[in-house]
């Protein structure tokens, strides 16, 4: 829609209103805010949605794969064979055994329960990555050394170089019972990984030191997987899936986490349509402030038309006043939702510091921090969305002011 010269002319004098006319500049300044804050609460929100499902899957997925092979019973006997048969099926770019096992470790009196997990050299290599004290590279078989996660280091009050004692409770045999197993573990490194969860219970260490810890011998627990599509990792284990009925489980990512994952999906459609309604009721401010300035123009309308002014002219000017007012709202609602999720976290320390709440508790939230990441196809819907509404808010007062008859409105002047 091209406006002529006069025509952009009449909407730019429309848009700054006189002394005379600061009410309906007030409402038309309302309705730019609204759009503002209503732009900008959808893209933080679904910002925020989105970083957290990509957070939180990128870190489960780089530390347990996109899909693990379980057998039943806890043991997997042949595992070399099968580690084999998964490495050359099309479409898994990395297999590991793994050894996992929920057990106690003690400190100072102190008793936590633990996640055991044994693993190869590579993937102790992988999560040296997150190594906060100490060093990975002393994570050597039969050197009694192990590295523990972040939350776990500080409820059991372990330093670098402390000593740990792990219990299994599936000890010796002996006259007076099972007694369970002690050994002594000498801490080397610790971890963050971002996720509550596995900083809170994690005890890493090499396999044949898990194998001896809980007397399994040369099997291990379970295998992991990593395939070229972590959504298609079903299809891709497929094979392998049929080939261990009955001796094994293979699960996927999605199945491990389905009901977070999808509590995550009807959070985020939730959220969308709620805040949605904010720009809904943006729109009508657009279209309250527009009525109201086509009442205060009627006679100016009427003049206009006298003049030579045409139906389509008027229809035009009122149509782009509404919409730039609801444009530069959406710009304006861009800029501060990115500004915002820039500055999320100390956003996020301020409020704690002023009400004294602890908004973003890990234990609840899973991970640390507060994740963010924009979609550039979501960003433009909602843009096409608050351009659309603000359009639409346009048409009735546009039509009002186009269908006014000069004759009635001049008849008495």
């Amino acid at each position: 829609m091209i406006l002529s010269p006069f025509e952009w002319t009449i909407a730019k004098r429309y848009m700054l209103p006189g002394r005379g006319e600061a009410f309906i500049a007030l409402v038309a300044g309302i309705s730019f805010v609204a759009v503002t804050l209503g732009v900008a609460a959808l893209v933080i929100v679904m910002s925020v949605m989105n970083g957290f499902r990509a957070e939180l899957l990128e870190k489960i997925v780089g530390l347990n794969g996109h899909a693990i092979i379980q057998a039943y019973g806890g043991r997997l006997d042949d595992w070399q064979d099968i580690l084999k048969k998964v490495e050359a099926t099309p479409g898994v770019t990395r297999a590991s055994p793994l050894i996992e096992q929920p057990l106690l470790a003690t400190f100072n009196g102190r008793v936590e329960a633990i996640l055991v997990r044994g693993n190869t050299k590579p993937d102790l290599k992988r999560l040296s990555e997150k190594v906060v004290a100490g060093n990975f590279a002393s994570l050597t078989e039969n050197s009694g050394n192990v590295a523990i996660g972040s939350r776990l280091a500080e409820n059991l009050g372990v330093r670098i170089g402390d000593t740990i004692t792990i219990i299994n409770p599936a000890g010796r045999s002996t006259p007076f019972g099972t007694v369970p197993r002690q050994v002594g573990y000498t801490v080397s490194a610790i971890f963050e990984i971002g996720v509550y969860d596995y900083d809170n219970a994690y005890v890493v260490m090499p396999i044949p030191d898990a194998q001896t810890l809980l007397l399994t011998g040369d099997t291990i627990g379970m295998i992991e997987v990593t395939t070229t599509n972590a959504d298609t990792a079903m299809q891709t284990m497929a094979p392998i899936k049929q080939a261990l009925a009955g001796r094994a489980v293979v699960t996927d990512w999605k199945t491990m986490n389905a009901s977070l994952f999808e509590a995550l999906a009807v959070e985020r459609v939730a959220m969308f349509v709620v805040l949605s309604i904010i720009v809904l009721v943006a729109v009508f401010n657009i279209l309250s402030s527009l009525i109201m300035l086509v009442r205060a123009k009627t006679r100016d309308i009427a003049i206009l038309r006298t003049m030579g002014a045409t139906r389509r002219s008027l229809l035009k000017i009122f149509v782009t006043i509404g919409f730039v007012i609801g444009a530069c709202g959406t710009l304006g609602g861009l800029i501060l939702g990115f500004v915002f999720l820039f500055f999320r976290q100390p956003v996020v320390h301020a409020v704690e510091y002023l009400t004294g709440q602890n908004l973003w508790d890990p234990s609840i939230r899973f991970l640390t921090d507060l994740p963010s990441r924009s979609d550039p196809v979501e960003i433009t819907v909602i843009c096409i969305m608050a351009l659309v509404l603000s359009f639409l808010a346009t048409l009735y007062p546009a039509l009002k002011a186009a269908s006014t008859d000069p004759v009635q409105v001049l008849r008495y002047e």
